[in-house]
């Protein structure tokens, strides 16, 4: 038996493949990734695939990006694991400071993780804690948008219920109070981008006049909710909504695990709105996608309330033991240093904009509804007529055959490359796209 066979026999056997239906692999020759490159994988077979969405959105800095790599290497020299309960360590500090810089206005004080839905778990406790110290402990309620998606533990699913995701899970979780999502490419207002003056967020209003007395924090993903389908809307909302918690006591918390770091063509999405969120959650290309590390970041008003100088214990009991790990660290700080002194942003803009125009290119295909495109982030809709979701699955496996690697979110085929991506290399992944529609 060659080691492929066997890998596969094995695979099947005893993995469990996560958001996959348990027999979806059994009769189909999927990829065995055994190394990659850049923005290329390769499997055990010795074939190629361009990696079109960025190994699920976090290697926006490519395969294996050598600053990042060389760093890990140095820190498995010098120091391999330290808590932070009750003691520090000089990665974690440094890498504290550093986003504390580059984070929006305001946000100084940081908080370490494993996973995005650990930094939002967290996020959500300190709202509670926060308001129960401030006194208002009846404001234990959350607002989010409708077919938001902010991780798999129970807090965070209650704030991003997907039905087809968490149905099992719903007798376990307390519901958000949903507000209709900014969702432009069906808008129920039957706006057009250049007539659109985000009538939606009358939808939020409306939750915040009617409950905002019972709201501890609104969260949401600036700019696109991604597994909602990659939709992306107005920095507009982001302001308006602002404004509305500001007027109303909220606590706003960012979602950036997926559009942080790059992805929309700014550092981080909220910039495209001008505005500072009280609690922002960061993961995925924080480490550039090498390892897990998610951060939790807070205004020092937020910090500031849990405090003892009452006399009442202030303490956040919640932690994880390997948070802000030294080696995580170092290879976040490495990412850190990648778009502050390599210009990575500077970099991808012409290839962003070249995504921008392949998929207006796509947008004229026969069967196609709308696209849209933010920095290196990109939607492409089927229309139910023209075969929708069974299409988008076809297509991408389509797409596998030509060696492009994508992963349909229903009806919405998209492009997420690494922020890395050449010009040539982003037309071959327009090229196969192209082709795999056609297929």
């Amino acid at each position: 038996m060659n080691v492929e066979r066997a890998l596969r026999e094995a695979d099947l056997a005893h993995l469990w493949h996560p958001f996959t239906p348990a027999r979806a692999l059994a009769d189909v020759e999927f990829p065995i990734i055994e190394r990659a490159e850049g923005v290329r994988l390769y499997d055990v077979g010795g074939r190629s695939y361009l990696d079109g969405i960025s190994s699920w959105w976090c290697v926006n800095l490519g395969h294996r990006p050598p600053r990042v790599m060389n760093a890990i290497r140095a820190q498995l020299d010098l120091l391999d694991q330290s808590i932070l309960g009750g003691m520090s360590h000089v990665n974690a500090i440094k890498l504290a400071a550093r986003l504390a810089g580059l984070a929006p206005a305001g946000l100084a004080r940081v908080l370490f993780a494993s996973d995005g839905a650990s930094a939002v778990e967290a996020a959500l406790k300190i709202a509670l804690q926060y308001q129960a110290q401030t006194g208002a402990p009846e404001r234990r309620r959350f607002a989010a948008l409708q077919d938001a998606y902010h991780g798999d533990t129970l807090g965070a699913v209650g704030v991003g219920f997907v039905e087809r995701f968490h149905r099992s899970f719903a007798a376990a979780v307390a519901p958000a109070l949903k507000a209709a999502a900014p969702h432009c490419f069906h808008c129920p207002r039957g706006k057009r981008p250049e007539s659109c003056r985000t009538e939606c967020f009358d939808s939020m209003e409306q939750i915040a006049a009617e409950h905002g007395a019972s709201i501890a924090a609104v969260i949401i993903e600036p700019m696109c909710q991604g597994a909602a389908g990659m939709r992306i809307y107005p920095a507009d909302y982001l302001r308006k909504l602002r404004r509305l918690c500001d007027e109303h006591g909220l606590l706003l918390i960012a979602d950036e695990i997926a559009v942080g770091f790059g992805r929309t063509g700014r550092l981080f999405a909220c910039e495209h709105a001008g505005i500072t969120p009280d609690i922002m959650c960061l993961g995925k290309a924080l480490t550039g996608g090498v390892l897990p590390l998610s951060a939790t970041l807070v205004t020092e008003t937020i910090y500031s309330a849990f405090g003892d100088d009452d006399g009442r214990d202030g303490t956040f009991y919640h932690g994880h033991t390997t948070c802000g790990s030294p080696i995580t660290a170092a290879a976040a700080l490495a990412v850190c240093d990648a778009f502050t002194e390599d210009a990575v942003l500077d970099r991808a803009a012409p290839v962003m904009e070249a995504l921008a125009g392949g998929f207006e290119r796509l947008a004229r295909a026969p069967g196609i509804h709308r696209a849209a495109t933010l920095g290196m982030a990109s939607a492409l809709e089927i229309s139910p007529s023209a075969g929708g979701a069974g299409r988008a699955r076809a297509c991408a496996r389509a797409a596998l055959d030509r060696g492009l690697f994508i992963r349909p979110l229903g009806n919405i085929l998209y492009l997420w490359p690494p922020l890395t991506t050449t010009a040539d290399e982003l037309a071959r992944m327009l090229a196969l796209l192209e082709e795999a529609l056609r297929a």
